[in-house]
């Protein structure tokens, strides 16, 4: 046996991925807040020595900021690694209830890997419950800041930092536990790690991580990048507002240049992105040389696969680092804030980074990529329960994500694997309201030959005074269509009929009131005249789309009951040819909220008519 032996390759690959489904697992039994227990808005993975993410199944944070003030020559079996200070934290951590730690591996004495879980957290401190306030000015609005610690010291938790912590937070018992629950699930994580170095030796488990993360490095350059043409290519999104100023167009730009004989063949210039906003929807991204942004963005990558069942195989892991260079640009703008500029809302620039990779690339390969989607928003309310005891419920909604070149778009889903809406059950017997609807929003996803995935449509009724809270972007603009596809419906929230805006702290709902939630709607892809009119016929028995956007946007004439309609072909066709005269396609459709905050002026070199 060699130790690039193919065999022993899967079986390290395997143990990687068991280890952190483990770890994962561990967490999700054992953690105190709904958050984490619940929602699983939770991340775990694993790093070598040299500090590469070996495994794909998610993004994770970075062990760069734990190095960098710990050298790994002083690390000690039993210890554990704590932090959460954005600016501190090398770009892998976005905002402050993104709680991180990390466990050092060891083998024959020395420090061989590290396992390290990430998660958002109940509430860490700030101006408001949940320590997200949306209109704050600065970090220190926003929670408690803690630079890399060791948390745990040969296995001996250090109390007086937990006490500081938990002191600071609403949630001390739900604080507390989780992070008793990451903590000692990270330990068993690398106890079961330090098992395979155990029974393979180092050099033969560090040759196959190399392996496995070269492998990746090839897979990526040869089956998808080989996809992009060579050449400039430039798009750009926004988001639209900052919870300080009135809405308008915060830029996010990606020059793609694309050069397949070059070492790096991508080059991600972000050149054209707007200064810092006043408020949190910066993120603090040109640290590592733009390390976790990198394995960020990458899986957008993994739409070029030539099947579905190809793309799901594809991980993403320290072997796409080097084909991918980013430029930042000065200092002071979205991506590069300067401290104390508040970031806690940056889920409005990362996800929209991810639909600007998107949009670059469908401009490149002619359309062969989804449309946008939009599936991150915290929406939550808190109070008093029916025992005088404060309660917060803050629940992470997904939406519909974009039709593809092949398929629909899928409802409902959230960007981060495997998280999930609070259970209703759940909900209903901690907090003192009632969950009168929770279905798809129909009519949300944006038509097309590929309909985009529907968002959540959610009704609370609240047995008692409360206040309600979102943290949401794409409330006014909507997810793009592309290739004549058009745009999804956008994130509402309604009281009692009166719309909230996307960023919202402390806004009263009184006892009796009904909170409605619609999240957004995926776009569409191809144009909507295409589809089959026994799909929209399906879709509107489905309660998916509406009898009148049936005619209205897909130029489909049904007739008979709801439950059953059946075509008018002749009526089809003659109200198609008509709509496809009076509505000529553009291969980007961004929907009416572009054109209120733009003047309906498109950027000459990001817009395609």
């Amino acid at each position: 046996m060699t130790a690039v032996d193919p065999v022993l390759v899967e079986i390290v690959e395997g143990t990687l991925a068991s280890v952190e489904m483990e770890v994962e697992t561990a967490i999700a039994r054992t953690a105190r807040s709904p958050m984490i227990r619940d929602a699983h808005d939770f991340r775990a993975g694993i790093h070598d020595v040299r500090l590469r993410k070996l495994t794909g199944r998610s993004y994770s944070a970075l062990v760069q900021p734990i190095v960098r003030d710990f050298p790994v020559t002083e690390m000690n079996p039993g210890d554990v690694f704590f932090h959460n200070d954005v600016y501190l934290s090398e770009g892998g951590i976005g905002h402050l209830p993104d709680l991180c730690v990390t466990v050092p591996v060891f083998h024959d004495g020395e420090v061989v890997a590290f396992v390290q879980a990430f998660g958002h957290h109940d509430d860490i401190g700030g101006a408001v419950p949940g320590s997200m306030p949306s209109h704050a000015r600065s970090a220190f609005e926003e929670g408690l800041m803690v630079p890399p610690i060791k948390l745990w010291d040969r296995g001996v938790p250090n109390r007086a930092a937990l006490t500081i912590m938990t002191r600071n937070s609403r949630m001390p018992d739900s604080l507390a536990g989780d992070l008793d629950a990451e903590c000692s699930a990270c330990l068993m994580g690398a106890r079961r790690l330090g098992e395979l170095f155990d029974r393979y030796g180092r050099a033969a488990v560090e040759a196959c991580f190399d392996a496995i993360i070269a492998a990746t490095t090839e897979t990526f350059r040869r089956e998808l990048l080989a996809k992009i043409p060579e050449g400039v290519h430039v798009w750009e999104d926004y988001a639209e507002h900052d919870g300080v100023d009135e809405p308008r167009l915060h830029a996010q730009r990606i020059t793609l240049t694309v050069d397949h004989s070059a070492d790096t063949p991508l080059v991600i210039d972000f050149t054209g992105t707007s200064p810092q906003a006043k408020g949190p929807i910066n993120h603090a991204g040109d640290y590592a040389g733009g390390v976790f942004l990198k394995k960020w963005l990458a899986p957008i990558l993994r739409n070029l696969a030539d099947t579905p069942e190809r793309m799901a195989e594809l991980d993403v892991n320290e072997g796409v680092v080097p084909l991918i260079e980013m430029r930042f640009p000065e200092k002071g703008t979205l991506l590069t804030p300067i401290f104390p500029a508040p970031t806690n809302a940056r889920t409005f620039v990362i996800l929209r980074l991810l639909g600007v990779l998107a949009g670059v690339l469908a401009k490149a390969t002619g359309g062969r990529m989804p449309a946008d989607q939009e599936t991150i928003r915290y929406t939550g309310v808190y109070g008093d329960d029916h025992d005088g005891r404060p309660y917060l419920m803050r629940e992470v909604l997904g939406g519909g994500s974009g039709g593809r070149w092949y398929a629909d778009g899928e409802d409902t889903i959230h960007v981060v694997p495997d998280s999930r809406n609070i259970p209703v059950e759940f909900a209903e017997s901690r907090w003192p309201f009632r969950v009168e609807r929770l279905g798809l929003a129909r009519d949300s996803g944006g038509p097309g030959l590929y309909r985009g995935g529907l968002g959540y449509d959610k009704h609370i009724r609240m047995l008692r005074d409360a206040s309600f809270m979102s943290i949401a972007d794409r409330s006014i603009l909507s997810c793009w269509g592309v290739n004549g596809g058009r745009a999804g419906r956008p994130f509402l929230v309604t009281v009692d009929g009166q719309e909230m805006e996307g960023l919202v702290d402390d806004f009263p709902v009184k006892e009796g009131q009904v909170i409605r939630v619609r999240t957004t709607g995926g776009g569409g892809w191809g144009s909507p005249y295409d589809r089959d009119p026994a799909l929209v016929a399906a879709d509107v028995r489905d309660s998916k789309v509406s009898w009148e956007a049936a005619r209205e946007d897909y130029g489909v004439a049904l007739t008979g009951p709801e439950d059953a309609p059946e075509i008018d072909v002749l009526a089809t066709e003659n109200v198609r040819t008509a709509l496809r005269a009076t509505n000529p396609s553009r291969f980007f459709d961004r929907g009416p909220g572009y054109k209120t905050l733009s003047g309906g002026l498109p950027h000459p070199d990001v817009d395609i008519v």
